[in-house]
């Protein structure tokens, strides 16, 4: 349960010191937490049609810059301050990030509070970035920077505290949440569900062919977010004294292959075809399940973890036709799916050899575990639908979320940016004048044309209603 704080210290002595090797290598970790979120707006940015890619970039890259700011002036002691009833934390050295020694160590590791901060930071970074891709081709950029700034504040720092600070309500019900199972992925994808309540769906959904304009951008990004997620998950331990770092390290990379080839038998044995889509979608989805339990788990636990959320994953995708809700990017389907399926197989899956002496039903621990899991995993759920779905519909009556019809149609690049993303006319710069009808999605305009749809793709077959990304 990251940041590690309580089996940590079991094993620290009391007069730990700063170590160089520990420091360095978080550091190199927050960077590789940080490269996630350019990695996602390139796997989210490849799947939306050519008139919204530049749009689905900035809602990713303008959380670096919102949620930097607020994470310093108040987001890491509401977080990771001292804790206030269990619910929420302060500390006033912490606002500003002032009053915190040079060499200060963060309770009982071995490295200072200002790396334990900034690597925290990232995770507060990506989250709400997530959130984006639900919402597609139709939301206001200035309404989502208003919404990801009230939503940080009010949903992403108070769970983090339940799930990862000191005295905070799940981390002392011993829910194992080792990189964000429940804080990261079930808090972004119930997120996305409650917004789009509020936004609704795209103009043509179900009706108009909304495939990825870019496969090998989303093949980048994934690549991008699978390098990254080492660092998200070894790092969790904020250290390598004692081999926990490195089992999570090996437990990323085999959950993230088998729920990429779980995904790919699904999509062949039921459409015939392994697309690049869904090998970069089941990647996705066993990086987002072992992200709760790669402290937990054995490799053989691990590639069980893969493969079931991998297959699991692709089954949801195709959930939002039968049910009709417009998950643009699929972010219920990958995250909310596979965030709730790791932190509940942690409870059949835990060895208790590895982070902390809790073990699963398969290793002789019961239920217990698992009914602590799925504990954390409604209050994580209800908590961020219910508060996102108001504070969308907050920021629906005071600005408007949605863009208008004809922007929407138009392309939120040209309206909210005045920008394209490719330039077809040879003369470089990508100005909004310079770009030619055709690049906006006529026909035989890249993403446009008689191309397959995006139903194998996906891995949903013909006889599902799916027709875009």
């Amino acid at each position: 349960m990251p940041p590690g704080i309580q089996t940590l210290a079991d094993g620290l002595a009391a007069d730990a010191a700063l170590s160089p090797a520990d420091t360095g290598f978080m550091l190199l970790c927050s960077a590789l937490v940080m490269v996630m979120t350019p990695g996602l707006a390139f796997f989210y940015g490849g799947m939306v049609r050519v008139k919204s890619v530049l749009n689905m970039l900035m809602m990713s890259f303008v959380s670096l810059g919102i949620v930097t700011v607020l994470w310093v002036l108040y987001g890491f002691g509401l977080a990771f301050g001292t804790d206030r009833g269990g619910l929420i934390g302060w500390r006033g050295d912490f606002a500003g990030l002032g009053g915190i020694g040079l060499t200060e160590l963060w309770g009982t590791s071995t490295i200072p509070v200002y790396v334990f901060a900034v690597f925290q930071l990232m995770f507060a970074v990506l989250t709400p970035a997530l959130i984006s891709g639900a919402l597609a081709d139709r939301v206001k950029f200035t309404a989502w920077a208003l919404f990801t700034a009230l939503w940080v504040t009010v949903v992403y720092f108070p769970v983090a505290h339940w799930v990862w600070g000191e005295g905070g309500w799940l981390f002392r019900l011993g829910v194992i949440d080792f990189a964000g199972g429940t804080a990261v992925h079930i808090n972004a994808g119930a997120a996305a569900l409650g917004v789009l309540l509020v936004v609704g769906r795209r103009i043509g959904f179900r009706k108009d062919p909304m495939r990825p304009h870019n496969l090998p951008l989303v093949m980048l990004g994934a690549g991008l977010l699978w390098f990254g997620w080492f660092g998200f998950n070894s790092g969790s331990w904020l250290g390598n004294g004692d081999g926990v770092g490195a089992v999570a390290f090996v437990n990323t990379q085999v959950a993230a292959a088998a729920a990429m080839l779980g995904w790919l038998a699904y999509e062949k044995l039921r459409h015939g075809a392994f697309t690049t889509l869904g090998a970069a979608s089941g990647a996705v989805a066993g990086l987002v399940a072992i992200t709760p339990a790669c402290g937990a788990v054995s490799p053989l636990g691990a590639l069980a973890v893969g493969v079931i959320a991998g297959i699991l994953c692709a089954l949801a995708v195709g959930l939002k036709y039968k049910l009709g809700y417009d998950d643009s990017l699929d972010v219920i389907g990958v995250h909310l799916v596979g965030g709730i399926a790791g932190s509940l197989l942690v409870g059949l899956f835990a060895t208790g050899g590895v982070q902390s002496p809790a073990r699963g039903l398969f290793y002789g621990g019961g239920l217990g575990q698992f009914g602590k899991q799925t504990l954390g995993v409604a209050a994580v759920l209800l908590y961020s639908f219910v508060v996102s779905h108001l504070l969308a519909k907050g920021v629906d009556r005071l600005m408007g979320f949605r863009v208008a019809e004809d922007e929407e149609i138009t392309g939120v690049d040209r309206t909210a940016h005045a920008e394209t993303a490719y330039d077809f006319t040879g003369a470089g710069g990508g100005a909004v004048h310079r770009v030619p009808a055709v690049a906006l999605g006529a026909p035989g305009a890249l993403g446009g044309g008689p191309a397959p749809t995006n139903e194998a793709e996906r891995g949903l077959g013909p006889d599902t209603e799916r027709v875009d990304a």
